[in-house]
């Protein structure tokens, strides 16, 4: 077993908490109505702004529940050193709009989405879907 004050922490910060919505338009209306301004949007997924953190509410329409995603500086070698402390790889890695991505599987059935920004953040689009995408909805 590595020390653990000898090798850096693999996960940075928590990138985003996803949060499952049945109609995206009136969830950002309520977050907004909370205090939490819209950053960027996309056809079935749209990110919120926590105001003391770079985290960010992501509401979505694509999959059932709440995921808690995790930056990593790369995905591939923090599956192998998670795999090699005692965790299992669930699925992965793939490709993301902004870098790649993988889910994994603590010792206890935690899952996380471990995830990269290899391709740097996603624009602010002040509210507008990205040009080309779709309309949101």
């Amino acid at each position: 077993m590595s020390d653990p004050l000898v090798s850096p922490p693999l996960l940075r910060k928590v990138d985003c908490i996803r949060l499952a919505v049945g109609d995206l338009d009136a969830a950002i209306a309520f977050y907004e109505r909370l205090g939490h301004g819209l950053i960027w949007r996309r056809p079935t997924v749209a990110g919120l702004r926590l105001p003391e953190s770079s985290t960010e509410i992501v509401l979505q329409t694509e999959q059932p529940g709440i995921e808690v995603d995790l930056l990593v500086d790369d995905t591939e070698r923090a599956v192998e050193r998670f795999v090699a402390a005692g965790g299992t790889l669930v699925s992965g890695p793939f490709e993301i709009e902004i870098g790649r991505c993988s889910v994994v599987s603590d010792p206890w059935q935690n899952t996380l989405v471990l995830l990269d920004m290899s391709r740097g953040p996603l624009p602010e689009t002040r509210g507008q879907d990205e040009p080309g995408v779709g309309e949101g909805g």
